[in-house]
């Protein structure tokens, strides 16, 4: 729940801009919050920088005062939704079940969901990462540990590994059709961890939460990406 309109413009221009120079294989997103919808796709329409909502309704339409259809949001060229985020389950008690209706909302929509699951650190050192982690779902998944989101602990590259290599083999266990979905790190990514969290086998991205708000660190991790793709190539 950041942004203002002024602010918003120095942010996504920098944004645009930088992602322009970045190599073809890179993708790059923005998600924001629905009143700055149109003002994202007033800047980045044209640009390598695609936009989003950061969720969206279980409901179609309907009266649901307050809530944000997927369709609502397509109507502003977005195409990206985050569903299931770790402050969404704890401020508001989604469950697993409500996470994949709304994914199911945004694929009907037209959207792709970004489907976020992980592990408290109670869960963690319980050792039940693993179980919280079955609840990744289609298209595009993010891994948060909730427990190094916002707290300066990040999960270093071999334990962020260690849960991506175990999402692979579920997805790989539904279908070839999911086996590739991308999957994307989020939990304190910042530049100077980005590259070594990104060169992991299973990590295909990252899902970048405060350094997104600088564009010099937001625009730093994106290179740290080319650098890794470049490098795989």
């Amino acid at each position: 729940m950041h942004g203002r309109l002024a602010d918003n413009v120095r942010l996504l221009d920098a944004v645009a801009q930088g992602a322009g120079a970045l190599a073809d294989g890179v993708r790059v997103g923005v998600c924001v919050p629905c009143p700055y919808l149109a003002q994202a796709q007033s800047l980045l329409e044209g640009s390598r920088v695609a936009w989003g909502v950061q969720d969206v309704s279980a409901y179609t339409q309907g009266a649901y005062t307050g809530e944000v259809a997927a369709e609502m949001a397509i109507d502003f060229g977005a195409s990206l939704a985050i569903v299931g985020h770790s402050e969404r389950r704890a401020y508001h008690r989604e469950s697993a079940e409500l996470v994949a209706i709304k994914a199911q909302r945004a694929l009907e929509a037209g959207l792709t969901p970004i489907v976020c699951v992980g592990e408290t650190l109670e869960e963690r050192e319980a050792g039940s990462t693993e179980q919280v982690a079955e609840e990744a779902a289609r298209i595009v998944v993010a891994y948060e540990p909730v427990w190094a989101i916002g707290t300066g602990r990040s999960a270093t590259a071999e334990q962020a590994q260690q849960v991506h290599a175990f999402l692979r083999g579920r997805l790989a266990a539904k279908g070839a059709a999911v086996a590739d979905v991308p999957v994307l790190y989020g939990g304190s990514v910042k530049p100077d961890n980005a590259e070594e969290l990104f060169r992991q086998a299973d990590i295909d991205g990252g899902l970048i939460g405060g350094a997104s708000l600088k564009d010099k660190d937001f625009l730093a991790i994106c290179h740290a990406a080319q650098a890794v793709l470049i490098g795989a190539a």
